[in-house]
């Protein structure tokens, strides 16, 4: 059961970052690292298969090697989560408590990235 479990979680983690790389609201990285660990504690075949994937491939194995994140996706990140706080937000009909909070949690997000090792790519 508990491998199903994390089976289904890596499925819905690397859903969502998929989605995520389409939509500046939604992170990728995060959730492909999480579908990665899931993955490696369910499924050897689909955790080799990001592992070796092109694209997920390599920042991936940065990440489980060295903790280390590569510049162009630091610099991607940062303008994707300052235009959200900066453009999209402002537009969104929600309370200004919500925007404070997911704000916040945007920059914790950035102050994270900028903190790991840098890769230059």
């Amino acid at each position: 059961m508990k491998k199903i479990t994390y089976l289904l979680l890596g499925h819905l983690s690397l859903a969502l970052g998929i989605i995520g790389a389409f939509l500046p609201v939604l992170p990728t990285t995060p959730f492909l690292l999480l579908a990665a660990f899931f993955y490696s504690k369910s499924s050897a075949r689909l955790h080799m298969w990001m592992l070796e994937h092109k694209y997920l491939g390599p920042p991936l194995k940065d990440w489980q090697q060295s903790g280390v994140i590569g510049i162009k996706a630091k610099w991607l990140a940062t303008v994707m989560i300052l235009l959200v706080i900066g453009w999209r937000f402002p537009k969104l009909n929600i309370d200004l408590w919500i925007k404070i909070l997911a704000s916040s949690v945007l920059l914790a997000v950035l102050v994270f990235i900028w903190s790991r090792p840098g890769k230059a790519k």
